[in-house]
């Protein structure tokens, strides 16, 4: 065991110790991605509104404008906030995989609102609106997915090392041999 900052002893991490680091980990990145994705969708449907209410096209040649505008936005965010500790090697794959996964999730944003707007004729400013941002939710959901699973992926080295001190702490803790009771 070794001793920490006051000299006293520090027992090594349980697993419980790494699963609440892991959650922990988890949950600083979910609010990241939030935050980010928070402005984007700001962003986005501030462009839609206004390209929707100064030019003539139609809703979803609006919103598909506006959801590239979001995209360029996001990537900044995330490449130097939510992911800057993650691996920075092989930008032009990142970026590539980023644009895939983007446009996959334009697609979906998108498409919503058009089945809203062309399969159901639900059209005013309201309901298109409603739709864009039920379409970018569900689309926020695979791209979290995507781009924390293959665009922004983490540093094995860091992750690698993390858990093989926690397996080797636990392994030392369940070997180790109980003392003996000397009676008083």
């Amino acid at each position: 065991m070794g001793r920490g900052s006051s000299g006293h002893r520090t027992a090594p991490p349980t697993p419980r110790d790494a699963l609440l680091k892991r959650v922990g980990r988890l949950w600083r990145e979910v609010a990241k991605f939030g935050a980010v994705g928070g402005a984007g969708l700001l962003v986005n449907l501030l462009v839609f509104n206004l390209v929707r209410h100064v030019t003539d096209l139609q809703v979803v040649r609006a919103s598909v404008i506006a959801t590239v505008v979001s995209i360029v936005f996001n990537y900044v965010g995330f490449r130097y906030f939510t992911y800057r500790d993650r691996d920075k090697s092989g930008r032009t794959k990142e970026l590539t995989l980023f644009l895939l996964f983007s446009v996959v999730g334009l697609v979906i944003e998108n498409g919503v609102l058009y089945l809203a707007t062309y399969g159901f004729g639900w059209d005013s400013p309201l309901q298109s609106n409603v739709f864009k941002f039920l379409g970018i939710g569900i689309a926020t959901l695979f791209r979290f997915w995507s781009y924390r699973t293959w665009v922004f992926r983490a540093l094995p080295a860091r992750e690698a090392v993390a858990d093989a001190e926690s397996f080797l702490h636990a392994g030392a803790r369940a070997k180790r041999p109980r003392p003996a009771r000397v009676p008083r």
